[in-house]
């Protein structure tokens, strides 16, 4: 199979549209780099093939091949309520992306008096779930379209009680999670919590 096939093959096997470019390398290699290898006397040539909206690509160089895939944002949206607490700091409240939602980290403030409603952990875990919701809200989203939460601890003992009031708004089954515990967050606070969502479109989850 040609080289340019190759590439081309490659390319569409990865998750981008089915149009395709493909250009033979014209670019001359570095000073002092080694010379293309030949085969029966001739180079071997060098052909690139990338999707036309830029998600993957695919190359075969000097006999080497090499292939890779990112993402695009094709377009990203700030989501902001006042019904919870405001942001800290130069950051958004969460971001769409990708028919993704990336929640930021979240305090037990009440938006109101912009301050924790308590010391107690319980209370302090169920006030940050409720400021979640809010944002999920402001965003098109629920409880139910979150797949991942991270969780950070001033104190790891509250483990066992966090995972009681959180258990009560994520039933089975249960969503991927990390917990760290932390030297100290904003505002002496207990507990933070992050998370990612789902979206849906037209009433389907993407």
């Amino acid at each position: 199979m040609p080289l340019s096939e190759i590439a081309t093959s490659l390319a569409t096997s990865l998750p981008a549209p089915a149009t395709m470019e493909i250009s033979p390398s014209a670019a001359s290699p570095p000073l002092g780099s080694p010379s293309p290898p030949f085969v029966d006397g001739r180079s071997i040539p060098s052909f690139a093939a990338t999707s036309t909206s830029g998600r993957s690509f695919a190359s075969v160089s000097a006999g080497r091949l090499s292939v890779s895939a990112f993402v695009v944002v094709d377009n990203k949206e700030v989501v902001q309520t006042e019904k919870a607490h405001a942001v800290l700091g130069p950051y958004s409240q969460a971001i769409k992306a990708n028919n993704l939602l990336f929640v930021s980290s979240v305090l037990g403030l009440v938006p109101e008096m912009a301050k924790s409603i308590s010391d107690c952990v319980e209370e302090e875990t169920e006030q940050v779930i409720k400021n979640i919701r809010k944002i999920l809200k402001a965003s098109g989203a629920s409880y139910s379209s979150i797949v991942k939460t991270t969780i950070m601890l001033a104190d790891l003992k509250d483990f066992k009680k966090v995972n009681e009031t959180y258990a009560k708004y994520f039933p089975s089954p249960a969503l991927a999670r990390s917990t760290y515990e932390v030297a100290a967050l904003l505002l002496d606070a207990r507990i933070e919590i992050q998370c990612i969502a789902v979206l849906q479109i037209n009433g389907y989850e993407a």
